[in-house]
């Protein structure tokens, strides 16, 4: 039986997986992947480096070893995070070679509590993408509005960038801008663009999450059962709709004029990634936001539950391209009952800031721990 995951590629998306951990590239699980699953890439953010360093003593010996060498725990942290992304980019450096540099990507995310700091974000990305010293790397930078004109610098300097923390329409269209932008300043000073690549990933589940509440707040308000019913029949679905209608402006900015002029010197598309493709709600099925998001040039970004249900049970078919008249009749009802999905967008992405914020605290509270541990033992 063919596995899914290796068949997504003949739709012309990429498998990443949304975690990293050293005890995964040292084990040979993230090679087994690649050559079982086609596994294409790797993504990373503050809570998974959190869980990864500390839920596992993997890294204790190298903390206090770090901590002798009289490095605070945002060094020690930076230490740890630069050699699992090192390592895990020479793993995924074949995929790089046999897609031609289009994956084999592994990403490492700026501070998050440089969210609302544009020269803070280029500085941070730009001194750990030296520090990396990796062509497969991506630097993650949030889609906040300090970050969309870090991205815009950070392309036309040449790195790779994926864009994170997504949620809206019309967050993506000026993500898109700054992208196209950046190229266009790359090129005028005369810069190479074939070896510049991004994805701009568009988080889903978190929107079901939100939007079903106000949806369900909605209907209880409604006047009438017919209303009722039709705002209830929007449920578990506005996530997809909402993507679907963004892939369709990413095909319209990557195939008209102004970007086939790019296209000719070598310039690569953002791909769209899709994240936050666990599912949420127990009663949807459990690989949703995997069936309904395959088109071509996507990304899908799955944690290892998510990966593990879509290689045992996922349906193929390009489902982006067949529900496209359907998702814009749908973003225009959730408009309609009066849900806006800019505001959405901006509440997502203030709480997504936050919910990394919080791990990446936590983090560096339990390095201090560990690397304070030797001086309390004695």
């Amino acid at each position: 039986m063919a596995n899914p995951l290796v068949e997504l590629s003949t739709y012309g998306q990429s498998p990443w997986l949304d975690n990293i951990s050293r005890s995964l590239i040292s084990s040979g699980k993230l090679q087994k992947m690649i050559d079982e699953d086609g596994l294409r890439g790797v993504t990373s953010n503050p809570a998974i480096f959190e869980k990864s360093i500390n839920s596992s003593a993997d890294y204790d010996e190298e903390i206090q070893t770090l901590s002798a060498q009289g490095k605070s725990a945002i060094e020690i942290y930076e230490t740890l995070a630069i050699k699992d992304i090192q390592a895990a980019t020479d793993v995924m450096a074949s995929v790089y070679g046999k897609t031609g540099g289009r994956d084999g990507f592994v990403s490492l995310e700026v501070s998050p509590n440089l969210a609302n700091d544009t020269p803070g974000t280029i500085d941070e990305a730009l001194r750990l993408w030296k520090a990396v010293d990796r062509k497969n790397v991506m630097i993650k930078v949030p889609a906040t509005d300090a970050g969309i004109p870090a991205i815009r610098r950070l392309i036309a300097e040449g790195l790779n960038v994926n864009v994170t923390l997504m949620f809206s329409f019309a967050v993506y269209k000026a993500v898109a801008e700054a992208y196209i932008a950046g190229l266009e300043d790359r090129a005028a000073a005369g810069g190479d663009l074939s070896r510049v690549n991004s994805v701009a990933s568009f988080f889903i589940s978190r929107i079901d999450t939100l939007v079903d509440k106000m949806l369900d707040e909605k209907a209880k308000a409604a006047s009438d059962e017919a209303t009722r019913e039709n705002i209830r029949g929007l449920v578990g679905k506005v996530a997809i709709a909402n993507a679907a209608v963004t892939y369709a402006r990413f095909k319209e900015v990557f195939s008209d004029a102004r970007w086939q002029k790019l296209a000719a010197k070598g310039a690569r598309c953002q791909r769209v990634l899709w994240a936050s493709t666990s599912t949420k709600n127990p009663q949807y099925r459990d690989v949703i936001y995997v069936e309904e998001l395959i088109g071509a040039d996507t990304v899908n970004t799955l944690p290892d539950a998510t990966l593990e249900a879509f290689r045992d049970h996922g349906r193929l078919r390009p489902s982006l391209d067949e529900s496209i008249d359907v998702s814009r009749q749908i973003m225009q009802t959730v408009d309609d009952v009066g849900i806006s999905m800019d505001q959405v967008g901006k509440m997502l992405v203030e709480d997504g800031v936050q919910k990394f914020i919080e791990p990446f605290e936590k983090l560096l509270g339990a390095i201090e721990q560990k690397r304070l541990q030797p001086a309390e033992s004695k």
